[in-house]
């Protein structure tokens, strides 16, 4: 009876992954901008829309595009006013992982945790500092920037009020 426990025993953890027992496929990503409510687009590096929505909002994703490959993510905000903005959220190798070479064994580094995809992390967090955009005011449109939301060229061509 001994036997057979340490049997089944050494089995289950050779036939375990140390990352997928302790880490995640999918990552709570909370995506945020300045200021809220900008609409965003996340996409993979497939280029196929995976989730859009307005900030603030935490979206779950995807560690992994496959087998031994990490995703990568692309997230564009949106804001009337504002100028667009694009990051990139890149997967990268969780640290438990290398839990393998001591519990998981070659069994768990080199197929359950990359089949699994929890051999991956993605960060907490996807914010964009969104900037106040001088668009072109249409014919008998005004537009009332500061003057620091302005570009080097915006600013060379001001041309001061006369009396």
């Amino acid at each position: 009876m001994k036997k057979t426990l340490m049997a089944f025993s050494i089995a289950a953890i050779m036939l375990t992954g140390c990352a997928s027992i302790v880490s995640e496929t999918n990552y709570p990503v909370a995506v945020n901008s300045t200021p809220d409510g900008a609409n965003f687009v996340i996409k993979n590096k497939a280029g196929t829309a995976v989730v859009a929505g307005t900030t603030p909002q935490t979206v779950a994703l995807p560690s992994s595009s496959g087998f031994f490959s990490g995703e990568t993510y692309e997230v564009t905000f949106q804001k009337e006013g504002f100028s667009e903005s694009t990051i990139t959220l890149r997967s990268t190798v969780d640290g438990w992982y290398w839990g393998n070479i001591l519990f998981g064994g070659v069994i768990g580094m080199l197929i359950v945790d990359p089949a699994t995809g929890a051999m991956y992390s993605l960060p907490k967090t996807a914010s964009a500092d969104l900037q106040s955009s001088t668009a072109q005011a249409t014919e008998g449109e005004l537009r009332i920037s500061t003057i620091d939301a302005l570009s080097d060229i915006e600013r060379a061509n001001l041309e001061p009020l006369k009396n």
